[in-house]
């Protein structure tokens, strides 16, 4: 292999073919490979900005900032795991458990940022906005193409599960998507409920037992326990503008 080929290698990836048409002639210019460089960098950051959007991640708070001695429960050492992106080379799926307020959705953000910086498709959702697109669809092909949508996806997340209890019809949905998925796509759970309870969610639906089955089976499931955080933000926050009143008074 020539000095020049791994260079001649990526601008084929890149698709630069007026550059490669002219290769004998720039070879070995010195400029090259910066060019090259600047043009990866480019679109890596045009195609996270894409990816980005498309992702509806939202605004969250970096892992860096979570305060990991809030929760009376929560393995600290199985979301760092999770955050090298392993179970999604295994096509895994993950469950985040535990009641209201206590950081699911944070720990679910920063973990799709994660599969997103690293070049992932992703798609953020919650339950009820999930749900609800799948149901409003009237005609099979338009539910067929919005299937393979969220089915193609490399993570799926689905926040809140439990918040709502919902109908046979959008059991059924939830299925056929995570059955789409099923050994193929990783998806990321999120709810306050525990199995157990999802007769509460979907009530007598059929299919529960089996989309639970395709949800957990060989699934990182990673219990929280503790009180809601924005209930302790609220108060602290209470007794913040409490003792300015006080100050003011003085």
């Amino acid at each position: 292999m020539t000095t020049t080929e791994p260079l001649r290698q990526r601008a084929q990836a890149l698709r630069l073919h007026g550059l490669l048409a002219h290769w004998t002639e720039v070879a070995k210019a010195p400029w090259l490979a910066e060019l090259i460089d600047w043009e990866e960098h480019e679109r890596a950051r045009r195609s996270l900005e894409r990816r980005l959007a498309a992702a509806h991640i939202g605004q969250f708070k970096p892992l860096v900032d979570f305060d990991w001695t809030w929760p009376k429960r929560c393995d600290r050492a199985a979301i760092e795991e999770l955050m090298t992106l392993q179970f999604m080379q295994e096509a895994t799926n993950v469950v985040l458990v535990g009641p209201n307020g206590i950081g699911k959705s944070t720990l679910a953000r920063n973990l799709a940022h994660q599969a997103l910086v690293h070049g992932h498709t992703v798609l953020f959702m919650s339950a009820g906005q999930l749900l609800g697109d799948l149901a409003a669809l009237d005609s099979d092909s338009a539910l067929r193409r919005r299937l393979r949508y969220y089915a193609s996806a490399d993570l799926l997340c689905i926040d809140e599960v439990g918040y709502l209890s919902y109908s046979n019809r959008h059991a059924d949905l939830l299925f056929e998507l995570t059955n789409r998925r099923y050994g193929n796509k990783s998806t990321l759970l999120t709810t306050n409920k525990t199995f157990s309870d999802w007769h509460e969610v979907f009530p007598n639906a059929a299919c529960v037992v089996s989309l639970i089955d395709r949800l957990i089976h060989n699934a990182e499931i990673v219990a929280l326990e503790g009180e809601s955080y924005r209930l302790k933000e609220a108060r602290e926050r209470a007794e913040h503008r409490a003792q300015k009143r006080r100050k003011a008074k003085r």
